[in-house]
């Protein structure tokens, strides 16, 4: 009785090793194919857009984006079986990338033009600092994670207060030019601030009298001085330093990654490592 877990947890640990996992050569091997694969298929939907390209072999490489599908899809099937827990995976990052990189060409049979999305899975090349043993670019990886959460609220608040601050001036330019100078509503008039105070300018709308350019003149100052804003709370994050260095090893039974060098147990499921 006691044999048939013992076989089903051996044969879930090794297809573990092989696909989750980089340190051993058919690991590493299975990865390096897998970017191939990937490499191959976002260069296959970049070129069929290209009219003279998709002419010439447009069904050669609609088989090869289909054949590549296929194989991802398998993957993906078999990424959710050698986890304990297949729902963690799913949920995770790289899982919804994963799901992603093969809903968009399952998707074209229904919709028309989605296989162009497949380009997302241009993301699983992630994987790299994994496959590389880039672990330090995982604990980059972590510390500008973390920054971006710390800085949360604080860009929260500071985008209210823009958000308020175009409103009105929208408003102004609405009251000071009007509609003969082609800013025919507010909300036309809040696009034009928007495009003006990011420093954009299409030039689509322009101010036609003296105060409204001065008013432009003042968004634009302010523009330069807002956009400086979202830079340096992230960058004020990001200068603390994360000492913890993460490995990359990842959990047999969720698939999560960026554990201590030392962890034991997995700190977001709590199984063994």
């Amino acid at each position: 009785m006691s044999s048939e877990p013992t076989n089903t947890g051996n044969w879930r640990h090794t297809l573990h090793e092989v696909i989750f996992e980089a340190d051993t050569p058919a690991g590493k091997a299975f990865d390096i194919l897998l970017l191939l694969l990937i490499l191959i298929s976002t260069a296959a939907v970049i070129l069929e857009s290209v009219t003279t390209i998709r002419q010439a072999i447009g069904p050669a490489l609609r088989i090869a984006e289909w054949a590549i599908t296929i194989i991802f899809s398998v993957e993906y099937l078999l990424r959710l079986l050698a986890v304990k827990h297949p729902l963690s995976y799913a949920r995770s990052f790289f899982g919804i990338v994963d799901l992603l990189a093969i809903l968009p060409t399952w998707l074209s049979l229904v919709f028309t033009g989605t296989q162009s999305l497949v380009v997302i899975r241009a993301l699983r090349l992630l994987r790299v600092f994994r496959i590389l043993k880039l672990a330090h670019f995982l604990r980059e990886a972590r510390l500008l994670k973390s920054a971006l959460k710390a800085s949360l609220g604080k860009i929260v608040v500071f985008l209210g207060t823009i958000c308020t601050l175009i409103v009105i001036i929208g408003a102004l330019m609405y009251l000071i030019e009007g509609e003969e100078n082609g800013f025919t509503s507010i909300p036309q008039s809040i696009y034009w601030a928007i495009v003006t105070m990011t420093t954009v300018g299409y030039g689509d709308i322009a101010p036609a009298t003296v105060p409204g350019k001065m008013l432009a003149s003042l968004v634009m100052i302010i523009g330069y001085g807002i956009l400086a804003v979202p830079t340096g709370i992230v960058t004020a994050e990001l200068v603390r330093p994360l000492k913890a260095t993460v490995s990359t090893q990842a959990c047999p039974s969720c698939s999560a990654e960026g554990h201590d060098p030392d962890a034991r147990f997995c700190k977001y499921c709590g199984d063994a490592l």
